[in-house]
């Protein structure tokens, strides 16, 4: 048997249920930068790796590879590996040496996964999906973690700028007495750390739908465009929230077979809380959504009801005015037809030489024009 398969075999399978040894002095936060790949090789994306025994750092590897020596070295230490976006070549060496299963190495090269627990012999896999507000877009920007949490190790694989793990690892490393608990410690600081990131998002998005709300009654018109925009980020959203609920109630349904730590449980049972509360407002807000697009399309209708209203008046009105402007075209034009007939200047017109010719036309002129009124004024044209 190895060296490596005889420590994972022996006293580090169980790191966070024994008494380890006496602390040894932290060494700086900040990792050494990582060396340059060789010619041909794919560079390296390590965030921060750093070693602990009993909640302290004692080391800061810069390399996968002597993260890999000081752990063989360290019995009862715990290793802390954080990657973003890492290459083929990374993910091939740490299933290699931590025997990481084939489809979980898979799932993490491949982002785009949806939450989920997995647990595969004594490893967990965890994917969770963050979030982050942008203020200036006013929209709200998802990523991708994958997390890996064994006897002896955590690896933190991240797609995407959120989240940012930084802050968990300091809050970490300033409670010792939480970090010594090891891997399922560092895997609540995470999870907290990706559930206090909605809170953000969640202040955000109520603003956003406060707005929407007075745009709809102010009748903008580009407002349809943003509730269709938003509802979308929170389909996105709740796909990121919603699984946690049933995942978080899975690690507490095996506190007892794994041996979990009380303390470690009630931290868990409140991010589980906040998790729960997160997520009920997540649905309140796809709710809110849908009834804002209701209402604005019934705003919308009615808007265009009366403008058609309108349009319908205005056309009836200017029909009633091209009824009176024909119908007195067309009385009008009665006498002009009787004086341009008696105009013609013809040698052989009998009524030109009738003495009471002038007196006719002039009736005939008036008779047509009062017959004319009359059949205009009772048919409402004028």
């Amino acid at each position: 048997m190895s060296e490596r398969e005889s420590g994972r075999n022996g006293g580090r399978r169980s790191v966070w249920r024994r008494a380890l040894t006496p602390p040894q002095p932290p060494v700086a936060e900040a990792p050494a930068p990582a060396p340059p790949a060789a010619d041909g090789a794919e560079p390296s994306s390590i965030v921060q790796a750093a070693l602990y025994r009993d909640g302290v750092r004692v080391s800061s590897p810069a390399t996968l590879a002597e993260t890999y020596r000081e752990l063989r070295e360290q019995p009862s230490g715990m290793a802390w590996i954080g990657l973003a976006r890492p290459t083929g070549a990374d993910l091939r060496s740490l299933a290699a040496e931590f025997g990481l299963h084939p489809l979980a190495v898979e799932d993490a090269m491949e982002a785009h996964q949806r939450p989920k627990l997995e647990r595969y012999g004594d490893t967990l896999f965890v994917v969770l999906r963050a979030a982050r507000y942008l203020d200036a877009p006013e929209e709200v920007d998802f990523g991708e973690l994958h997390v890996f949490v064994g006897p002896d190790f955590v690896i933190t694989v991240r797609h995407g700028a959120a989240p940012d793990l930084s802050a968990a690892r300091r809050r970490m490393e300033d409670t010792p007495d939480l970090l010594k608990l090891g891997p399922e410690a560092v895997l609540y600081a995470i999870l907290d750390a990706v559930v206090d990131g909605y809170a953000p998002v969640v202040s955000g998005v109520q603003n956003d739908i406060d707005e929407i709300e007075t745009e709809v009654f102010r009748g903008d018109p580009e407002v349809s465009r943003r509730i269709y925009e938003l509802s979308r980020e929170m389909v996105e959203f709740q796909r990121a929230t919603r699984p946690l609920v049933g995942m978080l109630h899975a690690l507490m349904a095996g506190f007892a077979k794994y041996g979990t730590d009380e303390e470690l449980q009630r931290y868990l049972r409140d991010v589980a809380d906040h998790v729960t509360h997160i997520s009920e407002r997540v649905d309140a807000f796809r709710q809110a959504l849908t009834e804002i697009l209701t209402v604005n399309a019934t705003l919308v209708t009615q808007q265009q009801n009366a403008e058609m209203r309108a349009l319908a008046e205005a056309g009836f009105e200017q029909n009633e005015e091209v009824k009176k402007i024909s119908s007195w075209a067309a009385i009008l034009f009665a006498p002009t037809l009787v004086g341009t007939i008696y105009g013609m200047n013809f040698a052989r017109m009998p009524e030109l030489h009738w003495a009471f010719g002038y007196p006719f036309a002039i009736g005939l002129m008036a008779v047509v024009c009062t017959a004319l009124y009359v059949v205009f004024k009772r048919r409402d044209w004028l």
